[in-house]
């Protein structure tokens, strides 16, 4: 899989300023990209996130996900740090597309969890792909990772593609009564991290 970088800017937040740098995935089309923060060239393992995207917790706001809270506390901890990369994929609903996951959301409504509803639309539990990080970490001549994650399928991924990832640092997020069982499954079904 191949990337073509198109652009860079200033992206002022309320963690400090990052900036943005856009990739198109050659073939496809689709954009990816990549938020950076200080000196990103150091051998030493850098501060990562690979966050797949999620217009309705990233941008909505919805609380039946933990995404939106992921992602703020991933720009909040390379913030802190001085110096990081946040690599937002654009994989929506684990890789389903957002108008299907708005069909999971409403078989969630009526009783199925998130990994029913994927399959029952004829999907993988999770469809998500990540040989598109390697392009975008090589242009950064990245090699080593501090991974901020609780799903061991990326540490898998970033591994079996020559990325290492000596650290791995969960990401906590407060429960409520809209996300409890999405919680509970993404652990239970999917093997991710508490």
């Amino acid at each position: 899989m191949t990337v073509k970088y198109v652009a860079s800017a200033t992206l002022p937040t309320q963690w400090g300023q990052f900036t943005i740098h856009g990739f198109e995935e050659v073939g496809t089309g689709k954009e990816h990209v990549a938020l950076t923060l200080g000196d990103i060239a150091s051998d030493a393992p850098l501060l990562c996130r690979i966050h797949s995207e999620c217009l309705t917790g990233d941008c909505l706001f919805s609380l039946r996900c933990d995404c939106g809270p992921q992602l703020q506390a991933a720009m909040e901890s390379v913030a802190e740090e001085g110096r990081g990369l946040i690599l937002y994929l654009r994989q929506e609903g684990r890789g389903i597309g957002l108008l299907n996951k708005i069909k999971a959301y409403a078989l969630q409504d009526s009783g199925a969890d998130t990994v029913e509803a994927n399959v029952q639309l004829g999907f993988e539990p999770d469809s998500r792909e990540y040989l598109i990080c390697k392009p975008i970490l090589d242009h950064f001549e990245i090699k080593s990772l501090r991974l901020m994650t609780n799903n061991p399928r990326k540490v898998e991924a970033l591994t079996e593609m020559g990325i290492d990832v000596p650290e791995i640092i969960p990401i906590h997020t407060e429960a409520n009564p809209h996300n409890e069982s999405y919680l509970s499954v993404k652990v239970d079904k999917l093997g991710h991290m508490k």
